[in-house]
């Protein structure tokens, strides 16, 4: 394991004595509502989370004095108003919800206001051209997201942690404050400044999660560049076609990355990739490790351009609808598309929704464990929770290193009361002993959410009931890279409102789901099944796909005609809850019947020896479609092969329909996962279907080797 150390000018590394006991300057707050908020994820009824003492940490960049620290429930900041402070009269969850569809303009103009800093303030709140899928916010107003960010909160509590770096190595947490993040934004900012990055420039980064890519992000937004990070795991071919495709000339990437214990060389991922890239002019290397790494005629030592640059940076003058981000995604075609998202509204949501789903308050540790690389990132690591002033979590490990207790011994060393986290990573520590999360303090512990994928029945049981001891409030969300931030949750909701397993149940506020049939027409009524849309326009949704706007159309508003398709299928049920019930291209049609992937995975996840699975269709002479199941048995089965088949025969039966079954139980090592988790099903139905020549690109998967394995295990079976 090399020596490792703080990225550029963050060279400093904490030590923090004890756990819980010990904690963040500024950190807790009592809750200053006399009565529990109206829209929030508040706790269950009766249940009392043990609130840590202090901590007394020191920084030699800026430290933090005794007087600094400041009790529980003593905290000056003015507190995110609450929507009923906004709206005093809305008086109940159904009436907000109903003015934000009723009154968006109204509803949005004035969370708008009271939330966010302008550079000129807008007098038009949309102007849409829904007939060319064209979507405005705030048209005429100017703000700099990374003043709302950061500049705000330094200026009235510089010393509130802004970052707690959890790197890869249990106990090397670094917390980086408001004070200390804006100088380095803006150091970068006149770097990139004086290297001839202007406004609406593309930067590419390939970055470790870090602070330092949090001040990259924010330095681009300073100047007015564009950022696209490309997750630090992505082949060299990968990072090319992205790096080619926004058109971007500079890139920031570090030396080598560090994760899960292994070492990770950024530095000749990019080399590669550049040597594709004839646009890219520059290439700025920051440092995490202390390896040597060779450096070409277009390469920048990051830390010594910091170096030379001073702590302040004019912001600059930012129209709403100005790019901030291009985030690439998977598309159907096999083709990467950038998603594009502006300035001010992608920001409102992304904070409204950190605020009123989770319901953070002043003084929360919120610990969201993607990486910045993906949306969830973006909008739960970064965005989100800088814009409300909160302390957020830079999780650089994974979830078993160095054991499967990270997760919960980073709650309890850091006193995290928001947990954040994929399905794919509760359905990988389900294989083992429940005495990993009982182990530790998770006292702190006041929300817990998932977010990616639908949450099978017991993972979800098993994250509520175990790691949330059965009185933390459980939101299952629903969202995508388009749509900016959560769009259906359990919460926000009436307090008191049940929470049901594995559903994100609720529309966000803005939000208005439509269930469609395939010819176009809208599906009424409870207890029925759609197309998963949207039939209004909230500020967070995408603009467009980075230039390719037919595509965008083409993907999202063809199908259905006046609503946002999601591609997702879901479920309304007789209390007008929702439920998604997979992608719509993973819906198999058997002997006549539709039947979502989802819910065969979703009972056979039930049988206590699987720990994974992914259902997809195969031709079948007879029946049009057949059922093939690749799945991960645990390490210590009950029972032999066979007998586990036959259990999940009858499970799905019982569970479903005899039509249901599998026709194909195949164990397999692994299964093709892309590096945030999510299963490539392609992939599967092309091996289900036994054509393997035909598998297309699979250089984004995490591990491209278990496709052979699997292939293997297939020809072996027939």
């Amino acid at each position: 394991m090399p020596a490792t150390r703080g990225v550029c000018q963050w060279s400093v590394v904490v030590p923090w004595r004890g756990s819980t006991e010990l904690r963040l300057a500024l950190l807790r707050r009592k809750s200053c509502h006399p009565h529990p908020p109206l829209c929030c994820a508040s706790s269950p009824e009766g249940s009392v989370s043990k609130a840590p003492g202090p901590l007394r940490s020191s920084l030699r960049a800026t430290s933090v004095s005794k007087s600094d620290v400041i009790p529980a429930g003593d905290i000056t900041s003015t507190p995110i108003p609450e929507i009923t402070d906004v709206f005093p009269e809305l008086h109940t969850h159904e009436h907000i919800h109903q003015f934000s569809l009723d009154h968006p303009e109204e509803f949005w103009g004035q969370l708008a206001r009271s939330r966010l800093e302008w550079q000129r303030e807008f007098k038009t709140v949309t102007a849409h051209e829904p007939e060319k899928a064209i979507f405005r916010w705030f048209p005429d107003g100017q703000l700099n997201v990374s003043v709302n960010c950061v500049d705000r909160h330094a200026r009235h509590h510089p010393d509130r942690v802004a970052l707690l770096w959890e790197k890869d190595e249990p106990g090397q947490q670094e917390p980086i404050t408001y004070r200390q993040l804006k100088d380095e934004m803006c150091r970068l900012a006149n770097v990139l400044r004086a290297s001839g990055v202007g406004k609406g420039d593309r930067v590419a980064l390939y970055l470790p999660v870090s602070p330092l890519a949090v001040a990259s992000m924010l330095a681009c937004a300073r100047i007015g560049a564009v950022h696209s990070v490309v997750f630090a795991g992505f082949s060299a071919e990968a990072l090319a076609s992205r790096i080619q495709d926004a058109g971007a000339e500079t890139v920031i990437t570090t030396d080598q990355a560090v994760r899960g214990g292994k070492v990770i060389q950024l530095k000749q991922v990019v080399d590669a990739a550049v040597a594709k890239c004839p646009s890219v002019r520059q290439v700025f290397v920051g440092t995490r490790t202390e390896s040597q790494v060779k450096m070409g005629p277009k390469d920048i030592a990051l830390d010594k351009a910091l170096s030379c640059e001073g702590t302040e940076c004019e912001p600059a003058v930012q129209d709403a609808e100005d790019l901030l981000f291009l985030l690439y995604t998977s598309g159907s075609t096999g083709s990467p598309k950038g998603v594009a998202h502006t300035s001010a509204g992608y920001l409102l949501y992304a904070a409204t929704t950190h605020k009123h789903v989770f319901d953070y308050r002043d003084g929360d540790v919120f610990g969201c464990v993607a990486d910045v690389g993906w949306i969830t990132g973006h909008s739960y690591v970064v965005y989100g929770p800088l814009a409300n002033g909160a302390t957020t979590v830079l999780f650089e490990s994974t979830p078993t290193y160095p054991n499967p207790g990270r997760y919960w011994e980073t709650v309890a060393r850091l006193g995290i009361t928001h947990f954040y986290c994929a399905p794919t990573a509760l359905r990988l520590l389900l294989r083992y002993e429940d005495d990993w999360v009982k182990r530790y303090d998770r006292s702190t512990l006041r929300v817990l959410g998932s977010v990616g994928e639908p949450l099978n029945h017991e993972a979800w049981h098993w994250f509520n009931d175990l790691v949330g001891e059965k009185r933390c409030t459980l939101v299952d969300t629903w969202w995508q890279t388009e749509t900016g931030g959560i769009m259906i949750s359990p919460r926000p909701s009436a307090p008191g409102a049940p929470v049901l397993p594995a559903l994100p149940m609720r529309p966000m506020f803005g939000v208005k789901p439509v269930l469609c049939e395939p010819n176009g027409g809208v599906v009424e009524g409870m207890g029925v099944d759609g197309a998963l849309c949207v039939g209004s326009v909230w500020p967070g949704i995408a603009r467009t796909i980075y230039g390719d706007h037919k595509r965008y159309v083409d993907t999202y508003f063809s199908p259905y005609k006046g609503y946002y398709f999601s591609g997702d299928g879901a479920h309304r049920d007789q209390d007008g809850y929702y439920h998604i019930t997979g992608r719509m291209d993973d819906v198999i049609n058997v002997t006549g019947h539709r039947l979502g992937t989802a819910e065969v995975e979703d009972a056979m996840m039930e049988h206590p020896d699987v720990a994974e699975v992914a259902v997809v269709g195969f031709p079948h002479e007879v029946k049009g479609e057949g059922v093939f199941a690749f799945m991960i048995l645990k390490d210590h089965t009950h029972e032999s092969t066979e007998e586990i088949k036959n259990d999940l025969r009858k499970l799905v039966r019982s569970k479903i329909a005899g039509y249901a079954v599998p026709e194909t139980f195949l164990i397999c090592p692994g299964l093709p996962k892309t590096r945030s988790g999510k299963i490539m099903r392609r992939i599967l139905r092309k091996v289900a279907a036994n054509k393997p020549g035909e598998l297309g690109d699979i250089s984004t998967l995490a591990d491209p080797t278990i496709v052979q394995s699997i292939i293997d295990a297939y020809n072996e079976n027939r």
